[in-house]
């Protein structure tokens, strides 16, 4: 293996010797003077339609002269986009006035998700850093149909994508572009108490106007960061907010199921009925303080989880979709990984996953009896803990879950941290003490490191795991460097990891090119290789597993949002023991192969839109074709069908020379009569275990995040191990209301 670690050792000091670029002229700093928006107190109430025809939205001429972060940084914007503020005793009131000289023509949408994916809309994006310590921002988006999107963002890294705010818009479309009119209530946003006569907050607005894909802002920002980079952003003044006051949120449910069992023997009934009711109470203590309780928890609602056929020796992260555990996520969430654009290796650690809590390896749920979770943040300091109480479920004792978090800020965006977790069941106990850090050097550079200790009570077992990961971003290029060392007996059972025993270094570098030899300009934004080695060696022998050379010589990323990539990659693995991915046996040994891929992706706004990834060459003692093909069909925003395809040909594969493919599909719908009535559905087919899968459901927000719900689940699997071999079929029609008040 000595000439494996050359190369890799090779390209691991070709990386660290461009650290020496520094950083991109193209990373300004931010500008001291920060443009500054009056907001206008008034006395009256606003209709939210998205009219804007209220006299009193003519009391202020709001902002324009938006500034381009994307394609061409720094220039103004090509289309005028006005931002205006108004506010009373109640309310925040935000206008934004989106022109377009080609009006509805060039609005894109693609659907009414909410939280909806922002490459594939037209969409305006208002960040708000309350305490103006330019380190974290509560956002505010709309596309612009008045579907919403939200979440919570720290430091420009951690993100709540899925937190959920109350608040209101409305937006109209016409032949001079569309309008958004949104109300937000100062209950919504938490922010300090203050002496003065008025406040000033940290506040960005951004807009994509998709069609161009072009990006402006209200304040600048380099195109390499979002506009949650609190520190470029400009000040939102003359705000007077009511005295904050503690803020009480109670959201009720209740539930009746009834669930049909087909050839389960005596495991579960054929028929049963129930009735379950529960809720959630959010108590904001102070603008820093929040405790949330739970009691009989239900996620029936929760988007279910697409299936993966895995081929690699990664395990596969499958993310959290349950509403209680997306609430402040990040701050329990510290982790390591990959980025979106394959950035940073494959490595994953997070010593706290919520999965490991009320679902069982398969992700089925498993009922929760109840909990809280109390979180206080500010811009020295966060801390937080969690406990909920899992029921005994099929066998499975009851199970206590405990999570402790601290953080301490410092510097423009330093911060180090413990968390402690710990997961209780009758004789035996699971525990895991961590210390983190996030160091942010200067606009290009920064470091994050993580290392836990864990031990389990019952084994005896102690392990060690522990992950630094390096970047350097610019708009010419990004670098990073990631090290990992899991020992053998590292057990975090509350978290989660790609892979243990295991010592790994996974470096990498990616390179931006927009200048003038970029042929095709009209079409082509970057020219975008890449080089991503990845080396690993096993933790408790020291000997080599497996070595990767992805290189991506080809990558082009459009003007449209678009790409076409090629590459290839040579793979060096050793197995000490059999690895049976997708049912075929491979032995150990050392093994050498190279294959071959292929990336494409047509415009995501556009009403068909399709990702192709194909991969072809040797695996292990054989050969392997993976091809995944997604397709959605967007007639219009009201109607969408995304369908998948993930298929993988074994040829002469393994230790009985395997020739079989495995194939699975997936087909999802989503129906709209507006943003806050829809019907959605998704089909899943597996040929690895010859089963299939429905999830149908109705949703209807009848007032903000208050709903009702009818879901119909159906499970077949067709593969048995018992004989006489029947199937086994499950059915689930659920009905279920929630009724969310605000005191």
């Amino acid at each position: 293996m000595t000439s494996q670690s050359r190369i890799i050792s090779t390209l691991l000091l070709l990386c660290i010797a461009t650290f020496a670029l520094g950083q991109d002229a193209d990373i300004f700093k931010p500008n001291p003077n920060r443009r500054q928006l009056k907001a206008v107190k008034i006395f009256t109430n606003i209709k939210i339609d998205g009219l804007l025809n209220e006299p009193e939205w003519a009391l202020t001429p709001g902002a324009s002269e938006f500034i381009q972060a994307d394609p061409d940084q720094g220039k103004p914007s090509r289309f005028v986009t006005v931002v205006k503020v108004l506010y009373n005793q109640k309310y925040l009131y935000i206008g934004v006035i989106s022109k377009d000289p080609l009006g509805k023509r060039a609005i894109m949408a693609t659907d009414f998700a909410r939280d909806f994916d922002f490459t594939k809309h037209d969409l305006v994006n208002l960040a708000f850093d309350t305490f103006n310590d330019q380190r974290n921002a509560i956002v505010f988006a709309t596309n612009a149909y008045g579907v919403q999107r939200d979440l919570l963002s720290f430091d420009d890294l951690y993100y709540d994508v899925d937190w959920n705010g109350l608040w209101n818009v409305r937006t109209t479309r016409s032949d001079s572009g569309w309008v958004a009119e949104i109300a937000i209530p100062w209950k919504t946003l938490r922010y300090p108490k203050s002496n003065d006569t008025s406040q000033s907050w940290g506040f960005n607005v951004y807009r994509n106007r998709r069609l161009t894909n072009e990006i402006s802002s209200f304040s600048p920002f380099p195109r390499i960061f979002s506009a949650t980079h609190m520190n470029y952003a400009g000040l939102l003044t003359n705000l007077q907010p009511p005295p904050p006051s503690p803020n009480i949120i109670v959201d009720p449910y209740i539930l009746a199921s009834t669930d049909h069992y087909s050839n389960f023997g005596s495991s579960e009934p054929p028929h049963t009925q129930s009735l379950k009711y529960g809720g959630d109470l959010k108590w904001a203590i102070t603008p820093n303080s929040v405790l949330d309780l739970t009691a009989n928890t239900d996620f029936a609602q929760a988007d279910v989880d697409q299936e993966v056929n895995n081929t690699t020796r990664f395990n596969v992260f499958y993310p959290e979709k349950r509403q209680f555990f997306l609430e402040n996520a990040s701050l329990f969430g510290v982790q390591v990984t990959m980025n979106g654009d394959q950035a940073g290796g494959s490595m994953r650690y997070q010593p706290f996953n919520s999965r490991n809590i009320g679902l069982d390896t398969s992700g089925n749920p498993i009922p929760i009896v109840g909990g809280g979770r109390f979180v206080y943040r500010s811009s020295s300091m966060n801390y937080g803990a969690m406990a909920i109480r899992q029921q005994a479920y099929n066998g499975s004792p009851a199970t206590d879950f405990f999570v402790g978090r601290f953080s301490q800020n410092f510097g423009t965006q330093d911060r180090i941290g413990g968390l402690v977790t710990l997961k209780e069941q009758p004789g035996a106990a699971n525990i895991e003490s961590t210390v983190d850090g996030f160091f942010r050097f200067n606009e290009s550079n920064s470091l994050n490191v993580i290392a836990t200790q864990s031990t389990t009570t019952n084994t005896g077992a102690r392990g060690f795991g522990g992950i630094v990961q390096y970047f350097n971003n610019t708009n010419s290029h990004e670098i990073w460097l990631t090290e990992s060392v899991i020992t053998k007996n590292f057990d975090p059972q509350m978290g989660f990891i790609s892979r243990n025993d295991v010592i790994s270094t996974t470096p990498g570098a990616n390179y931006f090119y927009r200048g003038d030899l970029l042929p095709f300009k009209k079409f082509l934004l970057a020219y975008s290789p890449g080089i991503l080695p990845e080396l690993y060696y096993t933790a408790s022998t020291g000997k080599f597993s497996e070595a990767d050379l992805p290189v991506f010589p080809v990558w082009f990323n459009f003007r449209d949002g678009g790409f076409l990539g090629y590459g290839f990659i040579a793979v060096w693995q050793h197995l000490t023991s059999t690895f049976s991915p997708l049912n075929v046996d491979i032995g150990p040994g050392s093994y050498h192969y190279f294959n071959q891929q292929i990336y494409f992706q047509t415009d995501p706004s556009k009403i068909v839109n399709t990702i192709i990834t194909l991969s072809s060459g040797s695996y292990f003692n054989g050969r392997l074709f993976t091809g995944d093909y997604k397709v959605q069909f967007a007639p219009i925003p009201y109607v969408s069908f995304t369908g998948e395809l993930n298929q993988n040909h074994f040829t002469n594969v393994g230790v009985n020379q395997t020739t079989k493919s495995v194939n699975l599909f997936i087909i999802q719908g989503r129906f709209a009569l507006n943003p806050r009535v829809q019907f959605t559905g998704i089909y899943q087919k597996n040929s690895l275990n010859n089963s299939n899968s429905y999830n149908l459901r109705m949703a209807w927000e009848f007032s903000p995040l208050s709903y009702i719900y009818l879901i119909y689940n159906r499970g077949v699997n067709n593969q048995l191990t018992t004989a006489p071999i029947q199937s086994q079929t499950e059915d689930h029609l659920i009905y279920k209301i929630s009724f969310l008040q605000q005191f």
